[in-house]
């Protein structure tokens, strides 16, 4: 089994770094000269997905025209949040229900994230394990000794692929996940979107001992907030 569809989540305001997202949506912000969000699409070209959805809201309209002077050589969609952001877990719900209804399962990405292609063979291995297990949800995650910011604190504790919340954590979510369309069970496929957190989810997940985590060891590199962002350019 494989994935058909990616989905980037592209609506959020980038406030924390401010002054610099007034003008410009955050993934189209660059580093090497490339914008966050073309990093983005070119890590998923490389693993073999035929589309692509990209939801917006704030600055919508430089995103769109960003994606069609571009001209990647992939189908990308721009699904809207509508007249209020959706936040991530809104926004993830409202492009699975512009796609067809047989497609269930969504690789998701945040392109906060400095995704290259050392991300390539984790994420197939991911993509592999979340099938075997027949899985719902899985995050890719990383030990947070990895991570470029050093002030990020973990989201989750990880032991034998299932995740957890403790008071400390050792592992941050990297922006990355494989989602279920059956996971969003409060969804009304047939009418609007909703605001939500993705993470009102991963809870639920959490309380039955079914959300899954599989590490990256990948150096991660994360556009935290103005501070960061400058120091990624100089060691970029």
């Amino acid at each position: 089994m494989n994935i058909e569809t990616a989905l980037i989540l592209c609506a959020g305001y980038g406030k924390r770094l401010n002054p610099l997202t007034l003008k410009t949506p955050k993934p189209l912000l660059k580093i090497n000269e490339v914008t966050l969000l073309e990093n983005t699409i070119n890590l998923i070209t490389k693993l073999g997905i035929k589309k692509i959805k990209i939801n917006t809201f704030y600055l919508k309209d430089k995103i769109k025209s960003f994606i069609e002077k571009k001209n990647f050589n992939v189908k990308i969609e721009i699904v809207n949040d509508g007249d209020k952001i959706l936040d991530t877990g809104g926004g993830i719900y409202n492009m699975i229900k512009s796609s067809i209804k047989s497609e269930t399962n969504f690789l998701v990405f945040n392109p906060d994230t400095v995704w290259d292609q050392s991300y390539k063979k984790t994420i197939k291995e991911m993509i592999k394990f979340y099938f075997l297990n027949s899985s719902s949800n899985i995050l890719l995650v990383v030990d947070k000794k990895l991570s470029f910011d050093q002030n990020l604190k973990g989201d989750f504790n990880l032991n034998k692929n299932k995740l957890t919340k403790q008071i400390e954590n050792d592992y941050i979510f990297t922006g990355c996940q494989i989602i279920n369309r059956k996971i969003i069970k409060d969804g009304d496929w047939d009418g609007p979107a909703y605001n939500f957190s993705i993470s009102n989810i991963w809870n639920a997940c959490i309380k039955s001992g079914d959300l899954f985590g599989f590490e990256s060891k990948n150096n991660f590199k994360h556009v935290t907030n103005l501070e960061i962002y400058k120091k990624l350019l100089k060691n970029n």
